[in-house]
């Protein structure tokens, strides 16, 4: 049976991540992915921006490598994740006649094209246009307007636009480790696809993805997304404190928070205390556990409050029936769920990737993959959609006879 291969890739601050999937001609029926193989790399290079395009190429090279060595085939073209400050988002309102009775799938095309022509300045890059409604004959409110009868078509696209310097760099670091760009692909967008359900974006539900350094935000309502943000905080930013509050090195520091870091106080003994490294080599002292999770508990609950006065801003926090999904490599702190029901009054959840996923789901089974895995179910959406994006399936023996040729000459 025929095969096709759907790559991914994260560059995030702190760690490069790698996802092979597979698609079957019939996968479509069962609607899952089969995961094949995962790789990781200690990213290099890296903000929020490329700062080091040699040193990101590496992290890409060594993490794809990894994953095609579990997944024992080679792929050509990956999809990307972007993120960061630069990212800006705005909604666009297009507007034609209907050229027949009945509104066709040209007429679509040709509304999406009017809403998406938009003057963007020449360091501007259009990454999504994503349809939010649609307006016949001045009836609002309408989905999917296929058919339809009508005279006049509106649609309103959300355009999302990222810096184009940054974009070049991604795809520059990427070919000079031996792929191509198939799309880049908003960070929030891809972890939404992983991580949310199409009810709870009916509901209305908003993602918050914690990671190194920044915070990606996405609001849905009535199934469509209503809002993304990139906000610059993250899990760096606990550390930090702690490396102030406790007197230690960033490395340290970092240790603390992974291994007796909790986000709500309430849930620690308050006569628990943990060993810290000293002021002097190789000396100990005792720190009250209470003390962490205080530091972290309150820049925590800062950071909550900010997403959750961004949301009201926009008017989305009351829309919101199914409540926050959290999920990011630094959400799984123990506590970080019952602190965000707390700061939000809403139902939170900590999100995981797995449903739609096969074969080494189980690999991608943690906040951390979060975006990753929305990278290759983004993918596969594509290639369901236009038969294009993935890579032909090829043996291991096959792929390394390849690189050899092409090493050879």
């Amino acid at each position: 049976m025929h095969s096709t291969l759907i790559a991914g890739v994260d560059l995030g601050t702190t760690k490069t991540c790698a996802v092979i999937a597979e698609v079957h001609e019939d996968s479509f029926l069962r609607r899952d992915l089969r995961i094949l193989g995962v790789g990781q790399a200690r990213s290099m290079g890296m903000r929020e921006v490329v700062t080091h395009i040699e040193e990101a190429t590496e992290s890409v090279k060594t993490a794809m490598e990894e994953a095609e060595l579990m997944a024992g085939a080679k792929v050509d073209r990956v999809y990307v994740g972007i993120s960061g400050e630069h990212v800006r988002a705005a909604t666009s309102l297009g507007v034609v006649a209907v050229m027949d009775e009945e509104i066709s799938s040209f007429d679509l095309q040709r509304v999406h094209e009017v809403a998406r022509a938009v003057a963007h300045p020449p360091d501007r890059e259009l990454l999504h246009a994503i349809p939010q409604d649609y307006i016949v004959d001045h009836r609002a409110g309408i989905k999917d307007p296929l058919g339809m009868v009508g005279t006049r078509l509106e649609a309103e696209v959300y355009l999302i636009t990222g810096s184009s310097s940054a974009a070049d760099s991604i795809r520059k670091s990427v070919q000079r480790a031996g792929y191509r760009v198939q799309e880049l692909v908003l960070e929030s967008l891809a972890a939404s696809r992983s991580v949310l359900t199409e009810d709870e974006k009916e509901v209305g539900v908003a993602m918050v993805e914690i990671g190194a350094c920044t915070t990606n935000l996405a609001a849905y309502c009535n199934g469509e997304l209503r809002y993304v943000a990139v906000l610059p905080f993250g899990g760096a930013t606990v550390t930090n404190d702690l490396v102030r509050g406790l007197s230690v090195p960033f490395a340290e520091a970092k240790r603390a928070k992974e291994h007796f870091g909790v986000a709500f106080a309430q849930l620690v003994d308050p006569q628990e205390t943990v060993e810290l490294p000293g002021p002097g080599p190789g000396q100990k002292r005792h720190v009250a556990r209470e003390l962490i999770a205080h530091v972290v508990e309150q820049r925590l609950d800062e950071m909550f409050s900010l997403v959750s006065a961004e949301l009201d801003r926009e008017g989305l926090l009351s829309k919101l029936g199914a409540g926050i999904v959290l999920t990011g490599g630094a959400s799984t702190l123990y506590g970080t769920v019952e602190l965000a029901q707390q700061v939000f009054a809403a139902p939170v959840r900590s999100g995981v990737p797995g449903e739609g996923l096969a074969g080494l789901a189980e690999s991608v089974g943690r906040p951390k993959f979060a975006t990753v895995a929305g990278l290759v179910l983004y993918g596969a959406d594509r290639y369901e959609e236009t038969g294009d994006g993935g890579s032909t399936l090829t043996s291991g023996l096959v792929s390394k006879v390849g690189s050899w040729l092409k090493e050879f000459f």
